[in-house]
Formats: C-alpha cells, sequence, structure tokens
C-alpha cells in the first residue's frame, strides 16, 4: 500500500532525527548550565538582582518559542553575525531551556530545609561545602523530574525550527510527504520515532531516581 516509502526515505527520516538530538543535546547541556548558575543567583540574590534576571527570563517564556527563532534569526542576518540556522537554533534552544531550568534549580535549592543547612555549617562544614555535599544533592533529587520533563519539552520543540531551513525530523517527514502524497503513514512513522527516543530517556532517567531512593531514609 505504501510502496513509495523506501529505505531511503526512512534513513532520510534517521537523519532528521539525529539533528533533532543533536539540537535537543546542545540546548539542554547550555540551558542547564545557564539555569543552574541563574538559578542560584536568583535564590541568594536580592531584590533588584532577582527581579532583573527574573524579567529577562520571563520574556523567553512568555514569547512564543517560533517567534524567538525567527527574530532571532532575521536579526542574525541584518547585523551579518555570521551565525549558522542550526547555531541560532542552539542559542534561541538553550536560552529557552535557561529559562524553564533556572526557576526548577532556584524552587529546588529553596525547598532544603534551613535546618539541614544550619547543621552542616554547625559540624564545621564552609558555605561551599555545604552547598557541594548538602544544598545541591538535595535540590537535584527535588529537581530532577522536572527537568526531565523540560527536556522532553525542548525535543519535541525542535520541530519549530523547520521555519528557519534547518532539516530536522518533521522537515524531513514533510519532504517525503511532498513526494509520497502518504502524510498518515509518515507522520507515523515520525510519530513513532520521536515516542521512541522520549520513552527511552524517561526509561532512562526512571532508573537514576530508583538509584536516588536507594539512599533515601
Amino acid at each position: 500500500m505504501f510502496v513509495d516509502f523506501s529505505l531511503n526515505d526512512f534513513y532520510f527520516m534517521l537523519k532528521g532525527l539525529g539533528i533533532s538530538i543533536s539540537l535537543t543535546l546542545w540546548s539542554v547541556i547550555f540551558g542547564t548550565m545557564l539555569g543552574i548558575c541563574f538559578g542560584f543567583i536568583r535564590s541568594v540574590a536580592g531584590f533588584f538582582t532577582n527581579f532583573l534576571i527574573g524579567s529577562i527570563l520571563d520574556i523567553f517564556r512568555s514569547v512564543p518559542l517560533l517567534i524567538q527563532l525567527i527574530l532571532i534569526n532575521a536579526l542574525s542576518s541584518i547585523l551579518k553575525l555570521g551565525f549558522n540556522p542550526f547555531e541560532i537554533s542552539c542559542l534561541v534552544l538553550a536560552i529557552y531551556t535557561s529559562a524553564y531550568v533556572t526557576e526548577t534549580v532556584r524552587s529546588g535549592l529553596l525547598s532544603v530545609p534551613i535546618q539541614f543547612i544550619k547543621s552542616s555549617r554547625s559540624l564545621g562544614l564552609s558555605y561551599f561545602q555545604t552547598l557541594k555535599t548538602v544544598t545541591f544533592p538535595l535540590a537535584l533529587r527535588v529537581s530532577f523530574p522536572t527537568w526531565v520533563g523540560i527536556t522532553l519539552g525542548v525535543f519535541k520543540d525542535t520541530s519549530l525550527v523547520l521555519w528557519i531551513g534547518i532539516i530536522e525530523l518533521l522537515k524531513s517527514s514533510q519532504i517525503i510527504i511532498t513526494r509520497t502524497q502518504e502524510p498518515i503513514f509518515i507522520l507515523t512513522v515520525a510519530g513513532i520515532l520521536y515516542f521512541t527516543v522520549s520513552f527511552c530517556f524517561t526509561r532512562i532517567s526512571n532508573i537514576q531516581e530508583k538509584r536516588w531512593e536507594r539512599y533515601e531514609l
């Protein structure tokens, strides 16, 4: 029935899937690093710094990601910055990710009971030793499930980069649909690929959470 869909078409979709995964990895890595820095600053900073960082990040949380991609891509062309679409996508997705990770890290740090911190300091641990051995591990345990959800969201949002010319999984599917005229079948295959990657990542995350649970009292 779907004779026009060849093995080469499937390989083409897998190549697009690889681009989607690559975008997700780079974006989540840098976005998480920025989010940890901003989240820590927001958890200890005064009102003005907290308000400034929060207001800037609110822009990236509030403006639709597609608009951000198109505007930054256009700005790069106007200013002749020399960034290619892949780099622009990584930049926008990383900042977008950091906006959400910041609040996740901040809430995780603030969720650590103050008694734990005081007890650590009373045992002679320095401020940074307390952060390393007590505060951050506990905050990580609290923030991890939300971070997993953010990562899965970024993976699905990579489909939006097709609007600035990147051939990721959805764009490669659209190209094949144009030739085969079989949208239901092609999009089903694309959906299965998205699900497979997301499911594997979720299962690995669940395994990590269960490992942490062994050390809980």
